[in-house]
């Protein structure tokens, strides 16, 4: 290479270097205030909490008799996030993201990043991804850039899907896809975490901690185009062309397992047939209008998943989701004509004995219009989000098939169909921790 190529080279990797860094890293005019510097427009206290923090000469604090969590009204979803925290000795607050506005524990109910003195004797002994930075007891931070108590610390808090980043005075301490998180525990207890917006706070915890210049710079969602664009880490599982992938239910799991594998070929070429007679794709939706239970049924089976899904029903219909061949996340319109008081409305773990077998709150929409599941399966575990409402927390799903054993450990995803008309698309699920998923 001669000394032209040599300097035009250099020039050229100096440029997209450049680029790059000052592409990284927005400029304050594409941000915009949320907090005014003299009052609380905008924010509201959780449910049972209505005072505690106060302002003065531009600065929210949150003094040391306040144990009160303080949130935006508006929800936000992928977002940079930029303010300065100044601590006192023994310091602890909390940057809630994505969180519902609710009391609770928003660490676990929501997601947390930490305001902490991490200098304070008393915190000696904390795990890892408790310290100031970590996104609390999911993305552990680098220690060693706090400034010393009593100083400004600047914070940017990125949020892009399941993307976090921490940076701190200018480093970057965290940074992690949520994605990759794979313990049952962890997945279990932080349900918050699988939340795609929600609102932005402080933690109070009873010690002085300041805030200023708070800032935000929302950034593109990502949406989706029915049934081909699929969310980060998700794989569809209908194409809304047609049925690749699925196929008729021969009986329940017990009854299928001892059948002989002629007996099972000859069940399941009956099951397609009646399939593909009641189960049609309709403007890239996948319709049920037969007039019996006939239950849709993934070809893979599953072990631990997040599963996507959107349906909507007409009035009085009645359906659910069976997960690893057990029922069920019920879809039940509240004006059907099994109305049940404790079941107003959808996504309940309706088979349950044992647990509470209805969801926590009714947030369906309206008979006609589209609702989105997101159902999270970790060992005997579930989590049901409908319409980002979290209606079921970590509930044990039991084996309706045989209440004697645990839910099985694998088995296939159902769509289930009474005779009533109910409608799907956009089903997406994620794998955890099994990339090799059972063939049948």
């Amino acid at each position: 290479m001669n000394r032209l190529n040599v300097l035009f080279a250099a020039v050229a990797a100096a440029f997209i270097t450049s680029c790059a860094t000052t592409s990284t890293r927005a400029p304050e005019s594409a941000f915009t205030p949320i907090f005014d510097g003299k009052t609380l427009n905008g924010w509201t206290y959780s449910a049972k909490q209505k005072s505690g923090y106060y302002i003065t000469n531009g600065v929210l604090v949150s003094p040391k008799n306040c144990g009160a969590d303080l949130f935006t009204q508006k929800e936000y979803s992928d977002f940079v996030l930029r303010l300065d925290f100044k601590l006192s000795p023994g310091a602890n607050n909390g940057v809630a993201i994505r969180s519902p506005l609710e009391n609770g524990q928003i660490a676990y109910i929501g997601n947390e990043v930490q305001v902490l003195d991490d200098t304070s004797p008393e915190y000696a002994k904390l795990d890892p991804a408790q310290y100031c930075g970590s996104l609390y007891r999911l993305l552990p931070a680098k220690r060693g850039q706090l400034k010393k108590v009593g100083e400004w610390n600047s914070y940017e808090i990125t949020a892009k899907g399941r993307y976090i980043k921490v940076v701190l005075n200018g480093v970057t301490i965290t940074e992690g896809n949520l994605n990759s998180i794979t313990d049952p525990a962890t997945l279990q207890r932080h349900t918050g975490m699988f939340r795609p917006k929600g609102h932005i706070g402080f933690l109070g915890h009873h010690r002085h901690t300041e805030f200023r210049n708070i800032r935000i710079r929302e950034l593109p969602k990502f949406v989706e185009r029915d049934n081909t664009d699929v969310p980060e880490g998700f794989t569809s599982l209908f194409n809304g062309r047609d049925l690749a992938g699925w196929k008729g239910l021969v009986s329940d799991p017990i009854k299928r397992k001892d059948l002989s594998p002629d007996e099972l070929a000859r069940e399941q070429t009956k099951a397609d047939l009646l399939m593909q007679n009641t189960w049609k794709v309709e403007d890239g939706q996948l319709a049920y209008h037969g007039k019996m239970y006939n239950n849709l049924c993934t070809k893979k089976d599953f072990r631990d998943f997040e599963m996507l899904i959107d349906w909507k029903v007409e009035p009085k219909a009645d359906s659910g989701l069976y997960l690893r061949g057990c029922p069920q996340v019920q879809i039940w319109e509240p004006n059907s004509n099994q109305f049940d008081k404790k079941h107003p409305g959808s996504g309940g773990l309706f088979n349950n004995q044992k647990g509470p077998n209805y969801p926590s709150k009714f947030a369906d929409h309206y008979a006609g219009d589209w609702n989105r599941f997101r159902v999270v399966m970790v060992g005997e575990k579930v989590h049901v989000y409908l319409n980002n409402e979290l209606v079921v927390e970590n509930a044990t799903l039991e084996n309706y098939w045989d209440r004697s054993q645990p839910v099985f450990p694998v088995g296939p995803l159902e769509l289930q169909a009474h005779n009533s008309v109910v409608y799907f698309k956009n089903i997406y699920v994620r794998e955890i921790a099994h990339p090799e998923p059972v063939e049948k």
